[in-house]
């Protein structure tokens, strides 16, 4: 069973490019993140044409997430955390979507990005981890397999960035937001890619800007945390690399872990 995660950025814009990692890689299931649209407006059809059945929690321009699962239909267990954004009277955004899938229960994340540190948008990044943290300690109880995977928005220890000089002052890099990550794997949470690549070196995101994916200068935001009922049963996991490289790619790739059921 491969468990799949891809920050689509903009899945209208990347749709011909997600319909054919799904063809090609073929997980039975595929996180999505930053969807950036509407409920109404989710390319559920496209989807449905080669067999992969979807749920999804939108936004107007921003966030979304959605789960997909390759011929079975994902039973949704939970929307969003019940926290609100940074701004007054905004809501709450569209950053979690959980679902059943095929006795699996899977978390589909987009957490806050936090910049510019410091600042509210930092501040609703570290509260917004500790209500997931929460959610996943409520999970952990449960006893059953769970995979919490998706755009956590942290680089969790220097091995995971190409310059962590270059990236000091970011939200992703902050003590805080590292702390509230580790906090997760000590609760008992397995980070997959990590798992198996003990000495880093491993991005997933490059940005548009500065050269970044032609001069190899990223780093790995995209975490696949697994419990121990999975973790347990995983066999292998890795970083879709060359889907960056194609035309109007998204400037993060998927990732994904394989897990014997």
């Amino acid at each position: 069973m491969r468990i799949a995660s891809f920050n689509i950025n903009g899945i209208k814009a990347r749709l011909p490019r997600l319909i054919e990692w799904l063809e090609e890689t073929r997980p039975k299931v595929a996180c999505l993140q930053e969807i950036k649209t509407m409920d109404d407006g989710f390319p559920a059809d496209a989807f449905e044409k080669i067999g992969y059945k979807a749920i999804w929690h939108g936004q107007k321009s921003f966030n979304g997430v959605a789960i997909l699962a390759d011929g079975i239909e994902p039973v949704e267990t939970r929307r969003g955390l019940g926290i609100n954004g940074p701004n007054e009277g905004e809501g709450e955004q569209a950053r979690y979507l959980e679902a059943d899938i095929d006795g699996v229960r899977v978390g589909c994340i987009y957490l806050p990005n936090g910049n510019p540190h410091p600042g509210p948008k930092f501040d609703y990044k570290l509260a917004w981890m500790k209500r997931l943290r929460e959610r996943a300690t409520e999970l952990w109880a449960l006893e059953i397999p769970c995979a919490l995977v998706g755009d956590y928005n942290v680089i969790p220890e220097d091995k995971d960035v190409w310059s962590p000089k270059a990236m000091a002052g970011d939200a992703l890099m902050q003590p805080e937001s590292r702390d509230a990550y580790a906090r997760l794997l000590a609760d008992g949470w397995t980070d997959a890619i990590d798992t198996l690549n003990p000495r880093g070196g491993v991005w997933t995101y490059w940005d548009y800007q500065a050269g970044a994916w032609q001069r190899d200068h990223g780093f790995r935001i995209d975490h696949l945390l697994l419990s121990p009922e999975l973790a347990d049963a995983m066999t292998a996991a890795g970083v879709d690399k060359e889907y960056r490289g194609r035309e109007k790619a998204s400037d993060h790739t998927p990732v994904w872990v394989e897990i014997a059921r």
